[in-house]
């Protein structure tokens, strides 16, 4: 059970630490592509490499099964990356970064009103949602303010709630016996088919020779091989191992490792605001991630 624990940990901490570098590869996209082009081709190229990865199909799924896998696509992959895009056209970035950290939140609302199994929440981790959302704060608005904007805004609170709603019913499927990368890439099929009706609604152009640019190439397949394909198994892992809480938790070091990054990659300076918050926010994490000897919980 501990070996099965520290795996799902593991597996956690690597999709953050890949998920909270995407912004680079994003960033360098931008310039030739909308935000729907990169989130469309990188979520097919994740589903055609879990094809064939694991090409074998899932057999007797039920109605409500199925259901559960087509309400995560809706969540999870379409409805979340969109409602974030859209939220930072209308808001600035600082802003989603902090709304969005509010998702572990949520699900641990979700979690006690659908999921049973996930145990009694305990004081610790509100204690750590607190302190790790002040440390999200002082890492988002580092040296700029906070500029309210109530479209933007309630579209980031909505993205936050819909990544909830995917983690519940991640943590559902996960009690359904298939292998991981199978359920994810029926996962990924639903949520390809819920963004094709959204296309038309951003100007969505096919345009395949810009990958014949190798850094547009290297970086799509970075975001579809490895944020998309590999990330959602391993996050997935993590859920199955841990729970959907205790997974979501680790979205307090989104913020960190994107700091670290534009550090030591893009060579940003270093201030005593983001040392403080990401001491908070990786503190939060532990806050919430305790768990006292014969609690019970997962």
């Amino acid at each position: 059970m501990r070996s099965r624990k520290s795996a799902g940990h593991l597996a956690a901490l690597f999709t953050i630490i890949i998920w909270g570098t995407t912004f680079i590869s994003t960033k360098v996209l931008l310039t030739d592509f909308k935000p729907v082009e990169i989130l469309f081709f990188r979520f097919v190229m994740g589903f055609a490499a879990l094809f064939l990865v694991c090409p074998h199909r899932m057999k007797g799924v039920g109605r409500r099964q199925e259901l559960t896998f087509v309400l995560a696509g809706l969540c999870g992959i379409c409805l979340y990356y969109l409602l974030e895009n859209i939220a930072l056209t209308y808001t600035m970035t600082s802003n989603v970064g902090v709304i969005i950290s509010v998702a572990p939140f949520f699900t641990a609302i979700l979690s006690c009103l659908f999921l049973r199994s996930e145990g009694k929440l305990r004081a610790n981790f509100f204690i750590g949602f607190v302190v790790a959302m002040a440390g999200i704060a002082l890492l988002s608005f580092n040296g700029s303010q906070m500029k309210l904007n109530p479209v933007g805004d309630v579209l980031a609170v909505l993205a936050a709630f819909v990544w909830a709603c995917y983690s519940i019913l991640t943590r559902k499927i996960s009690s359904f016996g298939y292998p991981v990368i199978l359920t994810t890439r029926r996962t990924f099929f639903y949520g390809i088919l819920f963004m094709v009706p959204a296309l038309f609604f951003f100007d969505f152009e096919m345009g395949l020779e810009r990958f014949a640019d190798l850094t547009h190439l290297l970086n799509i397949l970075y975001l579809g091989l490895g944020a998309s394909a590999l990330c959602f198994v391993t996050w997935n892992l993590a859920v199955k191992a841990l729970g959907a809480v205790k997974t979501s938790v680790y979205i307090y070091m989104v913020p960190v490792i994107t700091v670290v990054t534009s550090v030591l990659v893009l060579k940003e300076t270093v201030t005593l605001v983001s040392v403080m918050g990401t001491f908070l926010a990786v503190a939060g994490l532990f806050f919430s991630e305790y768990n006292r000897k014969g609690s019970g919980e997962q």
